[in-house]
């Protein structure tokens, strides 16, 4: 792992040629060693880190709203340890520029040309922390980038490295120092999750790990992202029968018509792919109605405002999404 902007030539976005995927049981193996691998940095919470993972696998980004301090650094950066990915970190501020996310063009002074200097979002795992500090212009930087696995500046189009992994934070507390995100920016995360306080005997376990220093440090790789896309590219290839793509269209429809602002159909297909996700978990190479209904509360509740007064997401709109659940049947 680096902090390096340069990607490593393991770690760069892989040429066109055929990925062979892992078989299921493989793939759901690789989730399980990650999984306990990242638990022993991130103390009793291994379903928001699999949740996490399934975003990754599912090609999406995830964000996470917290107070500090509750290990969302931390997450992101023994996630990316432990599939040997490049780590980069983008401190959100007021006074951050664009072109500090995604870079610029400088003057080389031995050609007399321009070449290119990378920006921190260039990495397998970058961590945009407290995004919601930074004005609306710079928070879309990151749309392009997040959307296409590209950045453009000055008219060139530059490849991000695959897999391209965003994990956003954002400040739940100081709520008069900061922007909120646009509806868009928000659509964009596939999940949106919180980890909250650890318990008493959690805390506990991780002072006495902590006392020294910090089990990041220490953390092996047990993937790589070779492996890592090839885990992708069997979660791609997992079965999605009509009858499911149609109740994942039904729930969607629903939130529409029972919310100010419903799930987009990029929030259908990021339920779908979670759902391809968690039927690899399963050990199937087919998706059933209890994914779909398994992954509907994180995925499709951050997109929902339901009425036109409230923020996105919160209480009524976990109301609306568990409507859905209840009023919408598979068939």
């Amino acid at each position: 792992m680096t902090d390096s902007h340069t990607a490593r030539p393991d770690i760069a976005r892989p040429d066109d040629s055929p990925i062979d995927p892992l078989p299921v049981d493989d793939a759901r193996e690789l989730v399980a060693d990650v999984t306990e691998s990242v638990g022993r940095v991130v103390v009793g919470k291994d379903a928001v880190v699999e949740d996490a993972l399934v975003v990754l696998l599912a090609r999406g980004h995830l964000l996470l709203e917290d107070v500090p301090g509750v290990g969302k650094t931390m997450l992101a950066r023994a996630l990316a340890a432990s599939v040997d990915g490049d780590f980069s970190r983008v401190q959100f501020t007021p006074d951050l520029l664009p072109a500090d996310v995604t870079g610029t063009s400088i003057l080389d002074e031995a050609s007399g040309g321009f070449s290119f200097q990378r920006g921190p979002v260039f990495g397998n795992v970058v961590l945009g922390d407290e995004i919601n500090r930074a004005p609306p212009k710079t928070q879309a930087a990151l749309l392009e980038a997040m959307e296409e696995g590209q950045v453009t500046v000055d008219g060139e189009t530059h490849d991000l490295p695959d897999p391209f992994f965003v994990i956003a934070t954002q400040n739940a507390v100081e709520r008069d120092r900061v922007y909120d995100l646009p509806v868009a920016e928000v659509d964009r995360f596939t999940k949106k999750l919180t980890l909250g306080y650890p318990s008493v005997e959690e805390e506990v376990d991780v002072l006495g790990r902590v006392v020294g220093h910090h089990p990041v440090h220490d953390v092996d790789p047990v993937a790589t992202v070779g492996t890592l896309r090839r885990a992708r590219e069997t979660v791609a290839r997992v079965e999605t029968s009509e009858p499911v793509r149609e109740y994942v269209t039904r729930l969607a429809a629903y939130t529409r018509e029972h919310a100010a602002l419903g799930v987009s159909p990029r929030g259908s297909i990021a339920l779908l792919r979670c759902a391809q996700v968690r039927a690899v978990l399963d050990g199937r190479d087919y998706v059933i109605p209890d994914d779909v209904k398994r992954e509907v509360p994180s995925v499709f509740t951050h997109r929902v405002r339901a009425d036109g007064n409230e923020e996105l997401g919160g209480e009524a709109a976990e109301r609306v999404v568990e409507r859905a659940l209840d009023a919408v049947a598979p068939e």
